[in-house]
């Protein structure tokens, strides 16, 4: 009887058909993560702006880190998911203007804070659902749509108020936000961001709905045969950034005491920057929110050492800038080498063999009629 000898039945091919991520002991694939790098890159940062800048190694410095960076941590996490599935909103720091707005007009007009609270929430339901609406259902690029929603909620925001500001909110609410938890050096406002982040890393990295995310950026025809539903997990995700980002804006109102048509602005660049410098690929299918939260930290300890050292805000601006551009060029070069490395240590082809005094080929119909003819 013949018996037949595939390649890839060698242990060595076997070995090659794995996949390459899991070919590395565990320890190796965490230590050599890019999440790893992000933190140690935050730690280095850290330590080398505590001895050269002055009252950077401050407690108070740490405080003030955590308050500005707030929104920003906030609105990373769905923006993460986002990214991954392959789009991208970059209208969240208008939606937080216009949530900051919209809780500072009720409020003005007599409403209870926490109904003024829920109202400006709701507010980001309805931006992020247009948003949602507009890429999944009409089928129109995110950057195109949100590019526009970007100018549409600033001018709603700003023709609410104009020029003015509201200014008189409850003194328990703003010493809340601006406030610390018990004796401690952390703002309170880590304790609704460590709840979010948590349900943030859980639904991605351990439901199927996180899976379906991964699948969605990588192929999104791919995940659509899967039976993922991909225009409404895209929504979702829409919908799920716009209530984060108008929860930024109320704490962003709270913290400065001021609701404001012309609040949060620019802060939609530090938002990527910081989402695709903790390795989250913008071409989507890659990414974890550890090293997200890292991005941020990372991103705001720069910028308060730069602003401790006495450098402008354009300065800040310039390295966020340029953080962002070595994120996704940097992102890009990695690939391309270990796809180099990959090409170049995979086995050739090789023929199919048989059992020696056997007269019959490993290649039956007329290709194999052919080969014996040709020999």
């Amino acid at each position: 009887m013949t018996s037949l000898i595939h390649p890839s039945d060698t242990p060595t091919q076997s070995r090659a058909r794995t996949y390459r991520d899991h070919q590395r002991p565990l320890w190796q694939r965490i230590l050599f993560s890019r999440d790893v790098a992000v933190w140690a890159a935050l730690v280095v940062v850290y330590l080398y702006a505590s001895a050269t800048v002055p009252f950077f190694d401050r407690p108070i410095t740490i405080t003030y880190l955590l308050l500005d960076v707030a929104p920003i941590l906030l609105i990373a996490l769905p923006m993460t998911l986002v990214i991954i599935t392959g789009e991208i909103d970059l209208s969240v720091a208008s939606t937080v203007a216009l949530a900051s707005v919209s809780f500072g007009v009720l409020y003005d007009k007599g409403t209870p804070v926490v109904l003024a609270a829920v109202a400006a929430l709701l507010v980001g339901v309805v931006c992020g659902a247009f948003n949602g609406f507009l890429v999944t259902v009409v089928g129109l690029p995110s950057l195109a749509v949100t590019i526009g929603t970007l100018a549409l909620y600033r001018g709603i925001a700003v023709g609410l108020l104009g020029t003015k500001a509201i200014t008189d909110f409850p003194d328990g609410w703003t010493d809340w936000a601006r406030g610390r938890i018990g004796e401690s050096d952390i703002p309170s406002i880590m304790i609704p961001f460590a709840v979010l982040a948590i349900v943030f890393i859980v639904l991605l990295h351990f439901t199927a709905f996180g899976r379906g995310v991964y699948a969605i950026g990588l192929s999104e025809g791919a995940a659509r045969f899967s039976g993922i539903r991909v225009e409404r997990t895209k929504l979702l995700l829409f919908v799920l950034t716009g209530v984060v980002s108008a929860l930024a804006g109320i704490y962003y109102t709270l913290r400065y005491g001021s609701a404001r048509g012309d609040n949060a602005n620019g802060m939609e660049l530090q938002v990527i920057a910081a989402v695709l410098l903790g390795g989250v690929s913008i071409f989507g299918g890659r990414g974890a929110l550890p090293g997200v939260i890292a991005g941020v930290l990372l991103i705001g300890a720069i910028g308060s050492a730069l602003r401790l050292a006495d450098q402008t805000a354009d300065v800040i601006n310039i390295v966020t800038g340029l953080l962002l551009v070595v994120s996704v060029v940097g992102s890009s070069v990695l690939g391309w080498i270990s796809s180099k490395r990959r090409r170049r240590g995979a086995p050739e082809p090789q023929p199919l063999t048989t059992q020696p005094g056997n007269n019959k080929t490993d290649t039956d119909g007329p290709v194999g009629e052919r080969e014996r003819e040709d020999r």
